[in-house]
């Protein structure tokens, strides 16, 4: 995954009898020196000639992306003295090894008293794998998802409580192995002007660098 999709997020979590491997693009959240920010990416486009002109364009892009900026910041607002929390960055293009994604950034002062789990505790799960109404879009998701999404979509990281650090990305771009099989699981926003089959091909393509890992990996072994 690094040779083939480097990302701001790298890991290998070896647990009992599983491993999950990933290369996550997006902070779920993260404080230092009670400095605490989130950076909603959502808006994607396959990679190449015209997508950053073709992302921005797109008003369904900019409204799903602008709904989860706001639902950022009311997750950080919870936690955050009130009237620092901002949006430090807005709607800039971010390109990986197979995807092109619109990615913000917003940030606020954490409150006397919380805790980098309190933060943890306000922002989880991300609103960018999960939706909004928050509650509501988990429901959603608990009724109609076939298949439990287990660690996808959960956050890895480390945290430093003395310290005041914390550090967690939102475990997508992953593989969980298990018994000697690869698990690949991707996902897409849905909005109400979604085309299904477009989004069926966001995920493909999401999950195209987690494949060309595996590939480059066997063909190492042989």
């Amino acid at each position: 995954l690094r040779r083939v999709n480097p990302s701001p997020y790298l890991f290998l979590l070896e647990l009992d009898d599983l491993a999950l491997i990933g290369s996550s693009p997006e902070t779920l959240v993260k404080c230092e020196g009670r400095r605490a920010g989130v950076n909603p990416i959502a808006g994607t486009t396959e990679r190449g000639e015209g997508d950053a002109e073709r992302l921005l364009a797109s008003e369904k892009d900019r409204a799903e992306h602008t709904m989860l900026v706001d639902l950022g910041r009311n997750d950080l607002s919870r936690v955050c003295v009130p009237g620092t929390v901002a949006v430090e960055k807005f709607l800039e293009v971010e390109r990986y090894s197979h995807v092109t994604h619109l990615v913000s950034q917003v940030a606020g002062d954490l409150r006397d008293g919380v805790s980098p789990f309190d933060l943890l505790r306000a922002c989880f799960p991300a609103g960018t794998v999960s939706g909004a109404p928050k509650v509501r879009a988990m429901q959603l998701i608990s009724e109609l998802e076939g298949t439990r999404r287990g660690p996808y979509a959960g956050a890895v990281g480390y945290v430093l409580p003395e310290e005041g650090t914390l550090d967690t990305c939102i475990a997508i771009r992953t593989i969980l192995l298990r018994d000697g099989v690869a698990y690949l699981q991707a996902g897409a926003g849905i909005v109400a002007d979604s085309d299904p089959a477009a989004e069926h091909e966001e995920c493909l393509r999401k999950l195209a660098a987690v494949e060309a890992a595996i590939d480059l990996a066997e063909a190492d072994q042989r």
